[in-house]
């Protein structure tokens, strides 16, 4: 028998963990390659852990609710056959792992233990010493079960004088250096409020989805210095010749010819020309990159997706409009792919699909900036021969990384944005 590990998965681009949402599968359970594993969630998209191996489940490391640093060991699998040298091999890979993880004991780490981020926070919100815990995980560890089991008993074990010294002391577990740069970030969930309930008040519980946006919402607004821009655009000449063409446009190629598709073209022909905005932060450098690949994001009722529209500047109006339908449709059937979300460089928000007129988006860490697309509305405007006259006017606002752009460069790129706008029409532009 040869025992063979499964491991946390990258799920995104600059994904460091992933928490276990659910198992699919008990141990003892036979599963063949490729088969689901668990529901596994992060900071940009749902997915399931597909079976490296065809065999039997040995153990689940992992508690559902637990969060693991990409890279690190969430089951293993049983498999027939195998050398005794394979399988010697891989007891001595397994004793060096328990080992490992023996070593997160206080006594191997000076005054410092080493938890994962669930057992960590639920230490934190209920005063219990981690070091009185006797751990039934992997080498003595302590699982998030291990303290629920000690919560609902009511033995909390608490420290003698200062509960929050001993919790300074402990270190998220985060074996990668980009998972420890993770962590060492503010997250919402390390917060605790306490908030009176009355009578009547309904506690909903946070969701793990909606844990996971609201962390990387405060990394961006926490590492990112944000600036903030607007400009508006005449739409008149676009809703016209937008809607002459919808009716035939749908009839023909069965989806809709919306008008966020002419905004999404005409971003990526100004990304083209101004490349400085496809840019990313890198700590010591900008990273300014090649392709550009526009994020949109997708709400359902309870989260907010950002699929990628790849190489957006080659494609055309009616391929644009085509990959915003296919991607909105996997995002609200559930079946948006980790491949679907990785690779964007620049991300435009459709804020105008609920009618919103002005808002300031926080930035989609870590690319450099996010345009809202806001309604188009009618207004009352003074033309340039002095005559007010009734046009289609939207407002483009943009949100900006001031450690990577400034108001010049994004003003001059807004300028550009608002000129192919508002030069769309029937006898300059091509939706093919």
């Amino acid at each position: 028998m040869v025992i063979e590990q499964i491991k946390m998965p990258q799920l995104g681009e600059s994904v460091t963990e992933g928490t276990i949402s659910k198992w699919l599968v008990s141990v003892g359970d036979k599963v063949n390659k490729y088969d689901p594993l668990a529901e596994v969630m992060t900071d940009k998209v749902n997915a399931e852990v597909p079976s490296s191996f065809t065999g039997v489940v040995k153990e689940l490391i992992a508690e559902e609710g637990e969060t693991l640093a990409v890279g690190e060991m969430i089951c293993t699998i049983e498999m027939e056959g195998g050398t005794p040298q394979e399988t010697a091999a891989l007891v001595t890979s397994d004793a060096t792992a328990q080992s490992a993880a023996v070593s997160v004991e206080p006594v191997d780490q000076g005054n410092k233990a080493r938890y994962s981020p669930a057992v960590l926070k639920i230490s934190q919100e209920h005063g219990i010493d981690l070091t009185k815990v006797s751990g039934t995980g992997a080498g003595g560890r302590i699982t998030r079960k291990d303290l629920l089991k000690l919560i609902e008993s009511g033995k909390i074990p608490v420290a003698e004088q200062n509960v929050e010294a001993n919790q300074e002391t402990a270190v998220v577990e985060a074996p990668t250096q980009a998972a420890s740069q993770s962590v060492s970030t503010p997250t919402a969930s390390a917060q605790s409020v306490n908030i009176p309930v009355a009578v009547g008040d309904i506690e909903i519980p946070v969701t793990g989805i909606r844990k996971a946006i609201a962390a990387n919402m405060l990394r961006s607004k926490h590492e990112a210095p944000h600036a903030w821009t607007m400009i508006e655009v005449d739409a008149t000449n676009l809703v016209e010749y937008r809607n002459s063409l919808k009716d035939e446009f749908k009839k023909k190629e069965g989806f809709n010819l919306t008008f966020f598709a002419f905004f999404v073209k005409a971003v990526a022909q100004a990304l083209k020309e101004f490349p400085q905005i496809n840019s990313m932060w890198a700590g010591d450098k900008i990273i300014q990159k090649k392709d550009i690949n526009i994020s949109i994001a997708v709400a359902t009722d309870d989260a907010l997706y950002v699929p990628v529209i790849k190489q957006a500047d080659e494609k055309t109006v009616k391929g644009i409009a085509r990959e915003i339908s296919e991607l909105a449709v996997k995002v609200r059937t559930g079946k948006l792919r980790s491949e679907d979300m990785q690779g964007g460089t620049f991300t435009v928000n459709n804020t105008g699909s609920f009618g919103s007129v002005q808002s300031m988006g926080i930035i989609n860490y870590p690319q450099a900036a996010i345009l809202q697309v806001e309604s188009i509305v009618k207004r009352p405007v003074v033309m340039n021969n002095g005559m007010i006259a009734v046009r289609d006017m939207v407002n483009l606002c943009m949100s900006l990384d001031h450690r990577v752009l400034d108001g010049l460069v994004c003003g001059r790129f807004l300028q550009r944005v608002k000129e192919i706008l508002e030069n769309t029409s029937k006898s300059t532009t091509s939706i093919y």
